[in-house]
């Protein structure tokens, strides 16, 4: 337990960023209008093209939803924090930031299985596929991934807020998260470490298989259509969400579940970077680049603004 030397800390001293850097502030300041303007892009598509009202683009909207919350939870902090000769973040202000932050990515590592599911029923029971994918059944879907996110943060942020630090707090990162602030802490942090492991199982895991069991599926019915057009349509569509999956889980999975022998502070800095900072940003370059309705959309839109300029 806590010793005599325990404070009760009001701030915490981030040391990603060692003095001010305005290149680091110039870099996070352009992804972050990237990450706003194409998921606020997709999220326009979706709801002004009619052919994009479907399961799979309602999914693709709260993905985005998701990636513009995870930039806002942290990069308006490292950017303020960017340009100051020390980097800090009050207790209070940590703990908020860790409680949306794990949420969001609760939230995301659920709502990825729901899309490979979608894929599957549309691939692989396309008779079934409207009644399967409702759109009561997709409303209920999306609130369930965002709750099951909340609550599970709502444990880790719980958990964190019974620790106790020592001293002058320094956390080796450049926003708040569950693996660095444990690190920190100077009481008991086992409960946290079996509630970090068993979210990785059932929150990231779990999520992760059963995305994969999805895809094998779809694969095995993708090579039974005798037409190769057929084969190349579906491949298209699930292209996509499949590199989505593999940059999010790996990432994730490298930031919470790092062996503590090869832990460095500037990998675990730049894996967190990666799978909640730079991915949000690719997400929406990844489905409109991949994706031909989503390109068509965007023509159309284009071409409509400028017959209305014109």
């Amino acid at each position: 337990m806590a010793g005599e030397n325990e404070t009760h800390v009001m701030e915490f001293m981030l040391l990603g960023f060692s003095h001010g850097q305005p290149f680091l502030f110039v870099l996070f300041l352009a992804i972050y209008l990237a990450t706003l303007l194409g998921n606020s892009a997709i999220l326009a598509l979706v709801s002004l093209d009619p052919h994009l009202h479907s399961p799979m683009y309602f999914f693709l909207s709260h993905l985005s939803c998701l990636d513009i919350c995870y930039s806002s939870v942290t990069v308006p902090k490292i950017l303020a924090n960017a340009l100051r000769p020390q980097a800090t973040i009050s207790y209070h202000g940590c703990l908020a930031q860790m409680f949306f932050l794990m949420g969001c990515a609760g939230a995301e590592c659920a709502l990825l299985a729901v899309m490979a599911y979608d894929r599957y029923a549309a691939i692989c029971q396309p008779l079934h596929y409207t009644h399967t994918m409702s759109q009561g059944v997709c409303v209920v879907a999306a609130t369930s991934c965002w709750l099951w996110g909340m609550l599970d943060s709502a444990v880790h942020t719980l958990l964190a807020s019974r620790l106790s630090f020592c001293g002058a707090v320094q956390l080796q990162h450049i926003f708040c998260d569950v693996p660095p602030l444990l690190r920190a802490a100077c009481s008991n942090t086992r409960p946290s470490e079996v509630a970090l492991h068993a979210a990785s199982v059932f929150v990231g895991l779990s999520p992760f298989l059963f995305v994969v069991v999805s895809y094998l599926c779809i694969l095995a019915t993708v090579l039974g259509m005798p037409v190769a057009a057929g084969r190349h349509k579906a491949f298209s569509t699930c292209s996509a969400h499949l590199l989505v999956v593999a940059l999010y889980f790996v990432t994730a999975n490298l930031n919470y579940n790092r062996p503590s022998s090869g832990y460095s502070p500037a990998a675990d800095t730049l894996v967190s970077t990666l799978y909640c900072i730079v991915t949000p940003m690719l997400n929406p370059l990844i489905y409109s680049l991949r994706n031909q309705e989503m390109r068509g959309a965007l023509r159309k839109a284009v071409r409509g603004r400028g017959m209305l300029s014109s």
